[in-house]
């Protein structure tokens, strides 16, 4: 299981030229399930998004989660996370959970993120959606579970 997390000022997931869901300040989730993901790495990773200090307190230090800050949470699904460039120039794909599983994963992390009463907006799975944000640091981290 992998996440990337971006701290951004806003954030949004066009499909078709509409504006399908939106944030302002908070966090952009890029969350990809890989074959061998057990359920339980759910809990970790939410946990994790949910309590990681990374945004800054009065003393300009990173110390303060989504949850302290009152931020909002963008979830995407992205496959691609689960990529192997190790070989050739063509990404490989192998890794990556077979889509009626890997759905049900990124359901369930949504539906493990709204638990925290947080503004927890969604991309659509599968979909072609563009996304666009405003990374705020430029902060960037990326979860592996």
């Amino acid at each position: 299981m992998k996440a990337v997390i971006q701290r951004v000022k806003k954030a949004s997931v066009e499909i078709e030229g509409k504006i399908y869901s939106k944030i302002n300040r908070g966090l952009l989730i890029l969350f990809c399930a890989e074959k061998n993901d057990v359920k339980e790495n759910i809990d970790f990773i939410a946990n994790k998004i949910l309590n990681l200090r990374i945004f800054e307190d009065e003393n300009h230090k990173m110390n303060l989660s989504v949850k302290d800050i009152t931020g909002e949470i963008l979830i995407v699904s992205q496959f691609t996370l689960a990529s192997d460039l190790k070989k050739g120039l063509r990404p490989s794909f192998d890794n990556a959970m077979e889509p009626i599983k890997a759905k049900e994963f990124y359901e369930d992390m949504i539906l493990k993120l709204k638990e925290s009463k947080l503004n927890v907006q969604t991309g659509v799975f599968g979909a072609d959606m563009q996304v666009m944000l405003i990374n705020d640091g430029p902060v960037t981290f990326v979860l592996n579970k």
